[in-house]
């Protein structure tokens, strides 16, 4: 297992008018291999959470486990989980600094102290998984549409060679295409290499069609852990925390209530199809 949080708590400006307690006990195990969904109205604590994973903010109370280590241990060693548990911010082209695209991605690596050879080929591999064309390799990244930008942020930290990936909102903002374009090189990275990958996202067709797992995060607390199937089937209580279910959900649970026999476990377009279709034969 790679990531074990312990009954984390985790309180804003203790000791000020403005304490708030942002993440309460908190407990969950992440295998290895996993492709999480984390979702959750704005607020509700996800991106704090995440940031716990890595160690960029530490839990008030309870602990963290990165391969059975805690995180907390005074010798443990920050930097290496950094490398190992990768994190891209939301809007990460943010982050973009250097002259070159080639550089930008260069960076982490560089910083990990390896040599110029080793550096390099990373920046060629990660820049090969995200799908960009090697034309660009040596453009400003501030010349990119937004969708080559994410690739070129996502590339950064893949050249670190983590073995979790965790992506704050990677589509905020992009077009359907690059929305698009996006998701399906997780689904590429994710079948190419395995590594553990969590998605925060505010579009439950994302994560209805590409993780495995969803979290939902409101007001701090984690309110479900579960497979999508089992998830959607709470899309009334989904609603009242301010999100919803994929709109494949109420379609087929409008159709069972008209009396169609229909699934409406669905929660992609493809399986409702079939579904739509096996009831009508």
């Amino acid at each position: 297992m790679s990531i074990i949080a312990d009954h984390i708590n985790y309180t804003y400006e203790i000791g000020t008018g403005f304490e708030r307690q942002a993440i309460k006990d908190i407990s969950f195990v992440i295998e290895d291999g996993e492709f999480i969904g984390l979702i959750g109205h704005t607020g509700s604590g996800k991106s704090t959470l995440i940031q716990h994973l890595n160690g960029l903010v530490k839990a008030t109370s309870g602990t963290v486990y990165y391969n059975g280590q805690d995180i907390y241990d005074k010798d443990y060693d920050l930097k290496t989980l950094r490398s190992k548990v990768g994190l891209v911010f939301q809007y990460p082209e943010h982050q973009l600094f250097e002259t070159d695209i080639f550089k930008d991605v260069c960076f982490g690596p560089k910083n990990l102290g390896l040599p110029k050879m080793e550096v390099e080929l990373r920046a060629f591999e990660a820049l090969r998984m995200v799908g960009l064309e090697e034309n660009l390799y040596y453009q400003s990244p501030f010349d990119l549409s937004g969708g080559q930008k994410r690739r070129v942020a996502i590339a950064g930290v893949l050249a670190m060679k983590p073995e979790v990936l965790i992506l704050d909102e990677p589509t905020a903002g992009l077009d359907p295409k690059g929305r698009d374009d996006i998701l399906e090189c997780l689904r590429y990275l994710k079948e190419e290499t395995g590594m553990t990958i969590i998605l925060v996202s505010h579009s439950m067709e994302d994560v209805a069609k590409y993780v495995n797992r969803i979290m939902v995060m409101n007001d701090g607390v984690l309110m479900y852990d579960d497979t999508p199937k089992n998830i959607f089937t709470h899309y009334r209580e989904l609603e009242e925390i301010g999100l919803a279910a994929p709109q494949v959900t109420y379609i087929m649970n409008d159709l069972k209530n008209a009396g169609f026999d229909v699934n409406t476990g669905a929660i992609t377009v493809d399986e409702a199809v079939e579904s739509i279709m096996a009831s009508v034969r």
